[in-house]
């Protein structure tokens, strides 16, 4: 099975390789976030400033994907991105990305990613 755009994002996440995770994105890309329109932003450079950032403060974030439907040029999944405690602070959010393709680059994402907790 050929890797889709998705799968290299999770791989470059996981593995903290910038340049593949940039590469994953169309230059005219846009991230909304529905919930925080605050965080909403456009352009792959900003992507870069924000993983790096993420990177540096969680290095050994792992991203999956644990479900993913897609239909023509729209990919759900639900995804994880999850950070051994580093320097006192623990990385772990799950919730679903909507993302939109263009020539085989995310074009749009729409992210509904929330804090995780533990079950009581």
């Amino acid at each position: 099975m050929t890797p889709t755009v998705i799968d290299r994002l999770a791989d470059a996440i996981s593995t903290q390789d910038i340049e593949a995770l940039v590469a994953c994105f169309a230059p005219t890309f846009s991230m909304e976030w529905p919930a925080h329109p605050a965080r909403s932003f456009n352009g792959p450079d900003q992507v870069r400033r924000n993983w790096e950032g993420l990177f540096k403060a969680y290095p050994t974030i792992q991203a999956t994907i644990a479900t993913r439907v897609q239909s023509g040029n729209e990919i759900w999944g639900e995804w994880e991105f999850r950070s051994e405690v580093h320097d006192g602070a623990r990385f772990w959010q799950r919730g679903v990305i909507i993302v939109n393709l263009e020539e085989g680059l995310i074009r749009r994402s729409r992210f509904y990613m929330e804090p995780a907790e533990e079950a009581e």
